[in-house]
C-alpha cells in the first residue's frame, strides 16, 4: 500500500509539473487548442492506466511525452493536416495584456513560420528541445533515437534556422 501512496504522489507531482508543457506540446503540433486540452488529459489519463496495472516506467517525463506523441500521430493520422498552419491562422494566445498579446502573436507566427520551414526531422528535435524544454537524453526516450543522433538533429536545426533567417527574411 505504501507503494501505491509514493506512485500516485509522483504522478500528481509529475501532473502538476508537467501539465502545461505537455498541453504546448500538443499545441504545437496539432494547432488547436481545445483538442490540445484532451489530447494532454489523455495522456496523463493513459500513462495512469499503464502505471496502476503496475507496469515499470524508468522516467515518467518521457514516458508522458511519448504517449503524448503517440496521441498526436493518431490524431494526424485522422486530420490529415499541417498543425502549425493552424496556428499561423488561429495566433498564439499567451495571456498577457492586449498590447503584449499582440506583440506575442505576430512574434509566434513569424517563429512558428520560420520553424515550419524546417526539414521535419530537425523541426522536432528543436520544438522538443526549445519548446517543450526536454533534454536530447529525454528526447532520445521519448523518439526512440540515440542521444548523440537527437543532438546532431537539434544541432542541423539550428544551423538551418540560422540560414532561413539569413537568407529567407
Amino acid at each position: 500500500m505504501y507503494k501505491n501512496t509514493e506512485i500516485m504522489e509522483a504522478f500528481t507531482k509529475a501532473y502538476d509539473e508537467l501539465s502545461d508543457s505537455i498541453f504546448r506540446h500538443c499545441w504545437f503540433r496539432i494547432g488547436d487548442r481545445e483538442r490540445a486540452k484532451d489530447l494532454m488529459q489523455e495522456t496523463f489519463t493513459k500513462s495512469w492506466q499503464y502505471i496502476s496495472r503496475g507496469e515499470k516506467v524508468d522516467n515518467l517525463k518521457a514516458f508522458l511525452y511519448r504517449v503524448a506523441n503517440n496521441l498526436i500521430i493518431d490524431e494526424y493520422r485522422k486530420k490529415k493536416e499541417l498543425s502549425l498552419d493552424n496556428l499561423m491562422v488561429e495566433g498564439f494566445e499567451p495571456g498577457f495584456d492586449d498590447r503584449r498579446k499582440n506583440e506575442q502573436e505576430i512574434d509566434a507566427r513569424f517563429i512558428l513560420g520560420v520553424v515550419n520551414r524546417l526539414d521535419e526531422k530537425y523541426r522536432e528535435a528543436v520544438l522538443m528541445r526549445y519548446i517543450d524544454d526536454l533534454s536530447p537524453k529525454e528526447i532520445a526516450e521519448v523518439t526512440g533515437e540515440s542521444e548523440n543522433n537527437i543532438s546532431v538533429r537539434i544541432h542541423r536545426g539550428l544551423s538551418q534556422l540560422k540560414e532561413i533567417l539569413n537568407n529567407g527574411r
